[in-house]
């Protein structure tokens, strides 16, 4: 007994020194401004990676997140965070007040993503690994932007970081979704087709809408 309680005694001590001197403390900026944020999603990469060793699932991820993080500042974009398997971005230009230049770069990064797709199949082929599947999603709207003691990188928070997880859930493999406050900016844009798909619901009276994009040939 006298053990276990001087064990934890240390385990205390060690924790509250630990929250007086860790190096991941949240700073909020105060700063608030309207994106286009996207993210890139792997389909069913648990179930995939299951199957590899350390150094094979270790390919397999950092093929998938190089390639798509050199796609980004292509079009003006700026990677973000990944989450092992999916990738955070946005893009600066959006909340510019002639913004659409901004959301034309946000489609045509992720559609060139998707188009990307059998190159990064190539890819994982010559290192001997399976050809994998993934989703894209974009959403537009306020967040604040905050950075980690540990980061020199900002990082946003806000409901369109929300809703593009919950739309990227929604989208096809190798298929591109956005959100009905993005759609509401780009739905005259004559380049892309928009198809509405079955909305989801958001704890309000009416569901939200999303739709689906192609590029209009």
């Amino acid at each position: 007994m006298g053990t276990n309680t001087e064990y934890k005694r240390r385990i205390l001590e060690n924790t509250e020194k630990e929250m007086t001197t860790s190096d991941y403390l949240v700073a909020f900026s105060g700063l608030a401004k309207n994106y286009c944020i996207g993210l890139v999603d792997i389909c069913d990469s648990t179930k995939i990676s299951a199957n590899m060793n350390e150094k094979e699932w270790a390919s397999y991820y950092s093929i998938f997140l190089n390639n798509m993080a050199n796609i980004i500042p292509r079009y003006g974009g700026v990677p973000l965070k990944n989450g092992g398997d999916s990738l955070l971005f946005y893009f600066p230009e959006s909340a510019k007040p002639r913004r659409k230049y901004g959301f034309i770069s946000c489609i045509e990064c992720s559609l060139n993503m998707i188009e990307f797709h059998d190159s990064i199949c190539e890819n994982l082929e010559k290192e001997g690994l399976p050809c994998l599947n993934y989703r894209v999603s974009s959403d537009f709207g306020r967040v604040v932007l905050m950075k980690t003691g540990s980061s020199q990188f900002n990082d946003l928070i806000g409901p369109p970081v929300n809703m593009c997880a919950k739309i990227n859930h929604r989208a096809s493999n190798n298929g591109y979704e956005v959100g009905g406050d993005f759609y509401q900016h780009v739905k005259t844009l004559s380049d892309y087709k928009f198809h509405p798909e079955q909305g989801f619901s958001i704890g309000l009276k009416y569901s939200y809408p999303i739709y689906s994009v192609d590029r209009e040939y």
